[in-house]
């Protein structure tokens, strides 16, 4: 039950794939000028990741090291285009201001990082597990993001208008997102120090020989 709850509740702060692992940031930047859409990103992400885990998971022991990566896409595909299909009979509308990135989960490095360092070494329910808690980090992610966006770009919060005053209209283009996650990502690790990387360069300083 611990290893679970890890699995689960793990990705959320502590090993978040965007915050942390920096995977999944090219959706993250681009679909949360609304709470709405980045809702429903996240819940397309969630599933696929998920289910993919699960299906891979339980086939691993079969798959050929050279036709691996060719199985793995071909699934994603598959639930990703039966994703898109649902969005576009019952949520026409965001499925439209989502454009191809629901589409694009195929290549998303989260997915397929997941399916890779976990799902193939994992039997089928922690895989599952793992999945679920990959794609709510990813969720609560986009979460925060889009709900500044939104609140404070547009004056609104899931489409109802909250503010009378103008609103900053600049935190819907595409750059202010770059800079909301990056605030995001130094908070986190303001707060929990232990998820900064190690300093890999060190300057050397020249010395002089002989000096004056």
């Amino acid at each position: 039950m611990i290893r679970y709850r890890t699995l689960l509740f793990g990705p959320i702060v502590d090993s978040n794939p965007i915050t942390l692992q920096i995977l999944g940031i090219c959706s993250a930047l681009a679909v949360t000028t609304s709470v709405a859409t980045a809702l429903t990103m996240g819940a397309s992400l969630t599933i696929v990741l998920m289910i993919s885990n699960g299906i891979i998971s339980l086939v691993r022991n079969h798959l050929p090291a050279s036709v691996r990566l060719i199985v793995q896409i071909t699934i994603v595909a598959s639930l990703v285009i039966v994703l898109d299909q649902l969005l576009n009979a019952y949520a026409y509308e965001i499925s439209q201001r989502l454009s191809i990135f629901v589409g694009l989960i195929v290549t998303n490095c989260l997915v397929l990082g997941r399916i890779e360092t976990f799902a193939m070494r994992n039997p089928p329910w922690p895989s599952m597990v793992d999945g679920l808690g990959n794609g709510l980090g990813y969720s609560a992610v986009l979460l925060v993001v889009g709900s500044v966006r939104e609140f404070f770009g547009a004056g609104s919060f899931l489409g109802v208008k909250i503010f009378v005053f103008q609103p900053l209209s600049v935190l819907l283009l595409a750059p202010s997102a770059f800079f909301i996650l990056g605030f995001l990502v130094w908070f986190i690790r303001k707060i929990k120090p232990a998820q900064v990387e190690r300093n890999e360069f060190h300057a050397s300083v020249p010395t002089r020989e002989g000096g004056m």
